[in-house]
């Protein structure tokens, strides 16, 4: 599992285009009637916004990793084992991406609620107007919906968790180490 995350984070084209393919046979299953090159071609239009996103986020974190890619590797691996690096610049660095990553998602739980809204109103509406032409693609859209929403919620919980122990972590260890009271 380590060699997939560190190719993830080498190529930041790999997500992407993954994304991209999981949201064309996803549609393309949901809605035959449209063809195979024409849902490619809408996944990839609607993909751009966010394959930008994720490009300037992982800008800024290779920035604040030092500019090197091998160094962020080194610190999301770090982070994923939950073990600070002992380096001063490597824990400044790593305390700077986590705050970053923590602010960034301090609105986690709206984005959870809003998400559930969207698609408990977009599986009810397409129940109710059989645009999926019957009732077990109703069915099919409501189970990847309930199963995406609680993997959304199950991985920030864990991520969330993980962030604040090493935050925890790093302003622990930091404390300089002295006499104490006499």
């Amino acid at each position: 599992m380590q060699r997939t995350n560190d190719f993830f984070l080498r190529h930041a084209w790999a997500p992407i285009a993954l994304g991209v393919l999981a949201a064309t046979a996803v549609t393309w299953l949901l809605f035959p009637g449209n063809s195979l090159l024409a849902t490619a071609l809408r996944a990839c239009l609607y993909s751009v916004a966010g394959a930008a996103v994720v490009m300037s986020r992982r800008r800024k974190e290779k920035n604040a990793a030092g500019g090197s890619t091998d160094r962020l590797i080194a610190l999301e691996h770090s982070l994923r084992t939950g073990e600070p690096p002992t380096a001063p610049e490597d824990r400044r660095a790593l305390r700077e991406i986590v705050e970053r990553r923590l602010h960034q998602g301090r609105h986690r739980v709206a984005a959870l609620v809003f998400l559930a809204v969207l698609f408990t109103a977009v599986t009810v509406l397409t129940g109710l107007t059989g645009i999926t032409a019957g009732l077990p693609r109703t069915i099919a859209l409501a189970a990847l919906s309930a199963l995406f929403l609680a993997w959304t919620a199950w991985n920030s919980n864990r991520q969330t968790h993980r962030l604040h122990t090493m935050r925890t972590a790093l302003h622990t260890d930091e404390a300089p180490a002295g006499p104490g009271p006499a």
